[in-house]
């Protein structure tokens, strides 16, 4: 790389630099989070509706295979390694799609990072929305999840989309 030639000129980099990004912002919130609430405590933000909390999860998405951290583990790193080798079969080449794979790479790391932790071993959620269900005191509740799950789930939104109704490149005819 030359002195001259800006960080964010080769897509890979423009990847790599988002994924620090949002590995960063999703560290140092969960930071914040072990130091200022107390494990399973809510601190209600918009009553009825969003609280923060501080909540451990072994498993995956909503709590599924809880118990199993290093095998979650093992496939996160699967994962972004094939992510990582076929990328460019998913629009990588696209500014957007470098900005989705920049998400993905980035919360599949942050969530990785704190499963191998020491002292954690289990990825950390603290955003809490829910709703009261009218009429009732029950609640429909959305499980906690963090910076690293949203970033995922934008990604991968923004992958859908991109490839939704692109069209193969046509193959050229044989002679």
């Amino acid at each position: 790389m030359s002195a001259a030639e800006p960080i964010f000129s080769k897509p890979n980099r423009r990847i790599a630099v988002l994924a620090v990004c949002v590995l960063i912002c999703d560290q140092i919130t969960k930071w914040l989070v072990l130091q200022n609430i107390d494990r399973d405590d809510e601190i209600a933000i918009i009553p009825g509706f969003f609280n923060l909390t501080y909540r451990v999860n072994t498993g995956a998405a909503w709590s599924r295979f809880t118990g199993h951290n290093a095998a979650l583990a093992a496939i996160a790193l699967i994962a972004l390694v094939v992510l990582y080798l076929t990328r460019r079969h998913f629009s990588a080449h696209r500014l957007l799609g470098q900005f989705a794979f920049g998400l993905i790479f980035g919360g599949i790391t942050g969530n990785l990072a704190d499963r191998l932790l020491p002292g954690r071993h289990a990825v950390v959620d603290f955003l809490h929305f829910y709703m009261a269900r009218r009429g009732t005191s029950d609640f429909f509740d959305f499980p906690a999840f963090n910076v690293a799950d949203s970033a995922i789930c934008v990604g991968v939104a923004l992958i859908f989309l991109l490839n939704w109704k692109e069209d193969p490149a046509p193959k050229p005819a044989e002679s």
